[in-house]
């Protein structure tokens, strides 16, 4: 790292856990200190940046749902979405935006540009495309197309999900689909939940 440190930190947004009928968690940029303009060099290359920042998500337990680098000016802002079996808290998200910005700043993936980052947890608009996607939205009502005929979808409550299947309960149908089988998922937005309060969007316990 040259410089000293390039990371202007960022609060971390309110993230929802899985359990709690998840919003969108967006993670709002706080710096507005000025700093010296440099030369802008090439934009990091996202792949690189997973290098970096995937063993820091494995090790705290979390998964790297995303990266995106945008540009604003003579800054960078570095968007990472992150995810665990038991949602992404407030600290989880501050301890993750800690860790990794002392790995980016160790290493040359960002380049020398000063550039803000910001960690949030995905929202219910995040499609369901991996398995861990299905898992993790157990007792959520979706629509998924199917891949045979991308016009046709299904609607239902997602029961069991593995590796390789997942269950809906489709008007009291139960019935197994396989991955390929399906399309992308989302999951519909419900104001009343079985066995659940309303659907308000925030976090249990924030």
């Amino acid at each position: 790292m040259r410089g000293g440190p390039r990371h202007v930190p960022a609060r971390p947004g309110r993230a929802a856990g899985r359990g709690s009928g998840r919003k969108p968690g967006k993670t709002p940029a706080a710096d507005t200190t000025a700093k010296p303009e440099r030369p802008a060099g090439p934009a990091p290359e996202p792949d690189q940046i997973i290098k970096v920042a995937g063993p820091v998500m494995h090790a705290l337990g979390m998964d790297l749902e995303s990266v995106k680098v945008t540009s604003a000016g003579r800054r960078r802002l570095l968007r990472i979405v992150v995810d665990s079996d038991h949602g992404v808290s407030l600290d989880d998200a501050a301890q993750a935006s800690r860790e990794l910005s002392a790995k980016l700043d160790a290493s040359d993936v960002m380049g020398d540009l000063p550039y803000t980052l910001e960690v949030s947890s995905p929202g219910v608009d995040r499609p369901l495309t991996q398995p861990r996607h299905w898992q993790r939205a157990l007792g959520r009502l979706v629509r998924v197309p199917l891949s045979e005929s991308p016009s046709d979808s299904v609607q239902g409550r997602v029961m069991e999900a593995d590796a390789t299947d997942v269950v809906l309960d489709i008007n009291g149908t139960r019935r197994r689909f396989s991955y390929p089988a399906l399309g992308a998922g989302k999951v519909q937005i419900e104001f009343d939940r079985p066995n659940e309060g309303p659907d308000t969007g925030e976090p249990d316990g924030h």
